[in-house]
């Protein structure tokens, strides 16, 4: 698991990839009660911490990069960390869900180069064309002489 201080640099930016940090600024980050079972301490601390990143109002992100988050992953990205008790652990948990998220929308599909299928497949193919045409031919009524 990485520290604050290895996913930020001074702690001012979030690192999505190696050529992208967001701003923490441009991040909101919302608490909250946390739901579950927690007891008595569930009652008083609000340590659900939710990390929104709002894609079209950034301006970290080159026209390219917004278009494809928005594509991917739309217009706002959400990250919702409600797993530990403390506030502080759930707020690192939550920037790096969403740090993850941004850069899954990020990337790029690789391309698909056509290839040609092989002689064993254009084979299989045939014998399947074969069978199937033998069992529609069994199927006709027979031919009166």
């Amino acid at each position: 698991m990485k520290t604050m201080s290895e996913d930020h640099d001074s702690c001012s930016r979030l690192r999505i990839n190696d050529e992208l940090a967001v701003p923490l600024a441009e991040i909101t980050v919302l608490t909250s009660r946390s739901s579950g079972p927690g007891g008595q301490h569930a009652n008083v601390t609000a340590s659900r911490v939710e990390a929104v990143f709002d894609v079209s109002s950034s301006t970290s992100l080159s026209d390219a990069e917004r278009a494809r988050v928005l594509r991917k992953a739309g217009p706002r990205v959400v990250a919702i960390a409600q797993d530990a008790r403390s506030q502080a652990h759930n707020r690192e948990l939550a920037l790096e869900r969403l740090s993850e998220r941004l850069a899954q929308a990020l990337t790029r599909p690789k391309r698909r180069r056509a290839t040609r299928p092989t002689a064993a497949s254009r084979e299989r193919r045939l014998q399947a064309k074969r069978r199937e045409a033998e069992r529609k031919r069994q199927r006709r009524p027979p031919e009166a002489p």
